[in-house]
């Protein structure tokens, strides 16, 4: 059946190996192939073998509570990749004696979630195992396929295991959410990612001590793998494949760096690390830094986001947070997303990044913002008020008999081109929503600013 992966509990090994299967605990020759990768032959059989997560595996948590107490609840684990979500849900498996079931959020359909749950509950009705159902990346499900998980896991004919990096908050469904116990992983550090690499080096299941490691390729694989033992126990794979092909008993640097080329940027265009990248550009332009801006932004182009995405962030932020301190950063902006629609990437990141670095060092001004707001507040609290007659169209027929037009000063008739007149509503004749700062360029526009103020309100 299409995304859905069965692997009997512990104690009853599968007797062959399935794309997407979980090896259960047990010895490497009945769970695990030789041949298998690295990381899937050194996945965790017990908590306690876990690296990382000390939040989870602490005495008392709610996770060791489940294991050692063998009880029935169901988990959302949240956490960027690597970090231990499918590990975690294999050592419930094994460690509570269930079967265990994965059904894949990419290749399965509602049809496949509904026969899991129906297989879980007709196995509890023989009397048979309690199941462990995993889903991972559950965020990449659709509302229907989520609802069809609520019945087994409120009538408890599941265990259910989901597994996202998505922010749950937003990707996966109230009633869902509400009936699971959520659990954030975090990522692993450098210490925990270097305790992942010896254990491979020494243990049986890994290199079993047929190939060394020296500090520099250590240093080098733990700062590529960025938290992700995953990842890190592929690149120690391939590089102890590349020395193992030239004759060599230690993989040195350059063999750890020809093995493996470049880290791969860990950024999903949909998901929370997109919005999570964004904000922290948008923030570090705001805090005058520009090379964390331009770090950030050399994540989204290498991770292959919209040049248009980011062009027009820029835009925004030239008047959200410059304004008229620096009456050019909003030129620089447009102008580097025209440079985006007319030459396009990759020539396009050298635009985007004088862009990024004009407004990051720019002085910094949120009057413009923070003047729309206010006026935008008020007239949706209703102060609003009748537009003065001496302001309103005089130009159809009629018009002058109503008094519209009456006693209009035309400003190019008054000295220094400015005429005391009321502009605004009565209920707001006092009101005051731009308010310059005396920042860069906005300096010289809050002193002119503050004498035609004097002169329009009679000051």
């Amino acid at each position: 059946m299409d995304g859905l992966f069965e692997i009997p509990g512990a104690g009853q090994p599968a007797p062959g190996s399935v794309s997407g299967q979980v090896p259960s605990a047990g010895s490497l020759g009945a769970n695990t192939h030789a041949s298998a990768p690295l990381a899937v032959r050194m996945r965790p059989r017990t908590i306690d073998e876990l690296v990382g997560q000390q939040q989870l595996r602490a005495a008392g948590s709610p996770l060791r509570r489940l294991i050692e107490g063998d009880q029935s609840m169901s988990l959302l684990l949240w956490g960027p990749p690597g970090t231990g979500k499918t590990t975690i849900a294999a050592i419930v498996s094994q460690q509570t004696r269930r079967r265990f079931v994965e059904v894949s959020a990419v290749a399965a359909g509602v049809k496949e979630v509904r026969a899991a749950i129906d297989g879980a509950r007709a196995e509890l009705a023989r009397g048979g195992q309690e199941t462990v159902l995993f889903v991972d990346e559950v965020h990449r499900f659709t509302k229907a396929q989520q609802d069809a998980l609520l019945p087994g896991v409120e009538n408890r004919w599941v265990t259910l295991i989901a597994a996202t990096t998505e922010n749950p908050f937003f990707s996966v469904i109230s009633p869902l959410l509400s009936r699971s116990l959520l659990l954030r992983l975090q990522s692993l550090t450098d210490d925990d990612v270097a305790e992942v690499i010896d254990q491979a080096l020494t243990d049986e299941r890994g290199l079993a001590g047929s190939t060394a490691l020296d500090e520099d390729a250590r240093s080098h694989l733990v700062r590529l793998a960025g938290g992700d033992a995953r990842r890190a126990l592929t690149y120690l794979e391939a590089a102890a494949g590349a020395a193992a092909s030239n004759g060599l008993a230690t993989i040195d640097l350059a063999t750890a760096e020809t093995a493996v080329d470049q880290a791969a940027v860990r950024y999903d265009r949909q998901g929370d690390q997109h919005y999570d990248v964004i904000s922290a550009f948008i923030k570090s332009i705001r805090g005058s830094d520009p090379d964390a801006a331009l770090h950030y932004l050399a994540r989204m182009i290498e991770a292959g986001e919209d040049p248009r995405f980011i062009a027009r962030r820029l835009v925004v932020h030239a008047s959200e947070d410059i304004g008229l301190a620096d009456p050019t950063a909003l030129q620089a902006a447009v102008a580097a997303a025209q440079a985006v629609q007319l030459i396009g990437m990759p020539e396009a990141r050298i635009n985007l990044a004088q862009a990024t670095i004009h407004l990051a060092v720019a002085p910094k001004s949120n009057a413009v913002i923070s003047a729309i707001d206010a006026a935008i507040s008020d007239v949706k609290a209703g102060k609003i008020g009748q537009v003065p007659a001496h302001l309103r169209d005089a130009h159809y027929g009629g018009a002058k008999d109503l008094g519209h037009g009456k006693g209009y000063a035309y400003p190019h008739d008054e000295p220094y081109g400015v005429a005391e007149q009321q502009y605004l509503p009565d209920v707001l004749s006092d009101v005051s929503y731009y308010k310059p700062t005396a920042l860069g360029a906005e300096a010289g526009v809050k002193e002119r600013w503050e004498r035609v103020r004097r002169i329009v309100r009679g000051g």
